[in-house]
């Protein structure tokens, strides 16, 4: 499958995460069962949120975005991986691969700084509850959402410009189950340290502020807490906050060991990839909804009036 050093590749061959039929079957069964999950999940979050009046406030705002950016970020690559199990051809074009690698990004980085902006979010509902209403109006959420779309696409249109725009000759096989950076910068035909060097200083900008940000948020959020009187408002300021927080562990720890640390083990890039791309959008509306009042009262409502109505 590999091609001559003097000849341009066109097409990439995605090794996957195993050559076993039985286990690709079994992945096959997995992958589906994950990518539905995300799917219905996701859509059923939005909805509740979309439906319910009580629901429409700057959190649920920003988890919309965040549902819309995980069904996004899923379908890169998901779908491509479970034709690959299915049919056994794993040839991807070098257009198909671009635009995977675009997309991927564009989606994860997104991820990155709505997780961000919704830290901040959590801070202001907590720490500073009286100012909360007059900085947080919808004008301000929709410019935060922009933002957060914009530096998505722009961290992404410069990493990709880097990473395609590298000479890619002789070897076409991909030690992994879909065209994400790390892995399809081991088979460039050239010096590839000054685009490790732009991926690791958006990856400063697009992962480890937003972190930071977090990190300072739940801190002054702790220290708030703590000085609460009421049990009853620990808990729930615990609970609000304790979902974003289990979020933030799952998607960030896999992104830093990835993009952070290129020099990583392939295969422990592979199976962190798995994780954070494939799982992670699907745990994300089980979090929030399993954890949040909110959401299960408006589900409960949902299917009450829908009962209603067939009676």
């Amino acid at each position: 499958m590999s091609h001559t050093n003097q000849t341009w590749v066109t097409e990439f061959f995605l090794l996957g995460l195993s050559d076993d039929p039985q286990t690709q079957l079994l992945l096959f069964a997995l992958f589906l069962t994950v990518y539905l999950g995300t799917i219905l999940g996701n859509l059923l979050l939005t909805s509740l949120v979309l439906l319910d009046s009580q629901l429409h406030t700057p959190m649920y705002f920003f988890l919309c975005n965040l549902s819309l950016a995980d069904l996004c970020f899923s379908t890169t690559t998901v779908p491509q991986s479970l034709i690959h199990m299915l049919s056994g051809k794993k040839l991807i074009s070098f257009t198909g691969c671009a635009a995977q690698v675009l997309l991927f990004l564009f989606f994860g980085s997104t991820q990155c700084t709505l997780l961000g902006v919704m830290s901040y979010d959590r801070y202001l509902a907590i720490c500073d509850p009286m100012h909360y209403p007059l900085i947080m109006t919808w004008k301000a959420c929709g410019l935060f959402a922009l933002g957060c779309w914009s530096s998505g696409l722009f961290a992404s249109l410069v990493d990709s410009t880097f990473i395609l725009g590298l000479p890619y000759q002789g070897n076409n096989q991909i030690a992994h189950f879909f065209c994400e950076a790390p892995a399809l910068l081991v088979l460039a035909s050239a010096n590839i340290h000054r685009t490790e060097l732009v991926i690791f200083l958006l990856g400063v900008v697009i992962i480890v502020t937003p972190v930071s940000l977090i990190l300072i948020s739940y801190v002054c959020i702790i220290m708030s807490i703590i000085k609460m009187k009421s049990t009853s408002g620990r808990l729930k300021a615990f609970s609000t906050c304790g979902s974003h927080l289990i979020v933030v562990i799952f998607f960030y720890g896999g992104a830093i060991i990835n993009y952070m640390i290129p020099k990583s083990s392939q295969e422990l890039g592979k199976m962190i990839s798995v994780f954070y791309a494939v799982i992670n959008p699907m745990l994300n509306p089980l979090i929030y909804s399993l954890r949040n009042k909110d959401v299960k009262r408006a589900f409960r409502n949902a299917v009450n009036r829908r009962i209603f109505c067939r009676t």
